[in-house]
């Protein structure tokens, strides 16, 4: 008697095979989007390197001591550049989604005889994820050339599960507004209103206690502030997560709470997409 098991994991195997075909497919084709068009690339690396570079030499001759841990400023800045830099990546990752609602694209993929429609999802979040992660990594080099310092074995793991955790979250947030909103130009326009303020109103470009009150309780609930402190102490060294890394109005936040908070940000704007995705997909 034969094993209806076996059948099974064919199917299973079958399935999972191409789904990784159509996500890399389709991966491949934003990538070849990107090529024809890579001032959008540059752009997102010259505007965070500008930043860096400016904002670093004005507070060049900041005082010894008067940020934690008697820090440069070009150290401090740096964390906040790079953060800021996987951010606005991430959240322009519902742009190509849109665009290919508005050219009938999408369209056409539903019709296709896709074995998962997930691919397209997966397809935006590997795509988004590579190029803020490249981005990123460019801010880094730079900070370093700068004299801003490189973070240890560690401390490049902790940079990198951060900057991870930061583009899952945004990228799901992006994707759900791809979705829900009419068209590309209401989707940009919630992108510039967002961008600045969020990061302003973070630890980015000054600790909490630089800020009023006000400001200060809204950079510590700030996502941003999350990524940004533990990607600071990677570069302060050495490295202890169970550490207090934000002195907040509210209470104390360690290493391990700044990720736990990023892991449940993660975990709840996809499961707050995902009945949104499952209608429009289907």
């Amino acid at each position: 008697m034969t094993s209806p098991i076996l059948p099974s994991l064919a199917d299973d195997s079958g399935a999972l095979s191409e789904l990784i075909q159509e996500t890399v497919a389709l991966t491949r084709r934003l990538f070849l989007q990107l090529l024809r068009r890579p001032s959008t690339l540059i752009a997102g690396i010259l505007q965070p390197l500008i930043w860096l570079i400016l904002f670093g030499a004005l507070f060049a001759n900041a005082p010894e001591g008067l940020l934690p841990g008697g820090m440069s400023y070009g150290r401090f800045l740096g964390a906040g550049v790079i953060v800021f830099t996987a951010f606005s990546g991430a959240l322009n990752a519902g742009l190509p989604v849109m665009f290919d609602r508005e050219f009938g694209f999408l369209n056409r993929l539903l019709v296709a005889p896709l074995r998962s429609r997930s691919s397209i999802v997966l397809a935006s979040v590997i795509y988004i994820t590579a190029l803020s992660l490249l981005q990123s990594l460019a801010i880094m080099l730079t900070a370093a050339a700068l004299g801003y310092g490189w973070p240890g074995g560690a401390g490049l793991v902790l940079v990198l599960v951060t900057l991870l955790l930061l583009v899952f979250a945004v990228t799901a947030l992006s994707l759900g507004l791809a979705f829900a909103l009419p068209g590309h130009i209401e989707l940009i326009a919630v992108i510039f209103v967002a961008n600045l303020p969020l990061l302003f109103a973070s630890t980015a470009l000054a600790p909490l206690s630089f800020m009023p009150s006000w400001l200060g309780w809204l950079a510590a609930l700030n996502p941003l502030t999350f990524a940004i402190e533990p990607i600071r102490a990677a570069y302060r060294g050495p490295l202890d997560l169970s550490l207090v890394l934000l002195e907040a109005p509210y209470g104390d936040v360690t290493g391990f709470g700044c990720l736990g908070i990023l892991v449940a940000l993660t975990v709840g704007l996809f499961l707050l997409i995902r009945p949104l995705l499952n209608r429009k997909l289907s």
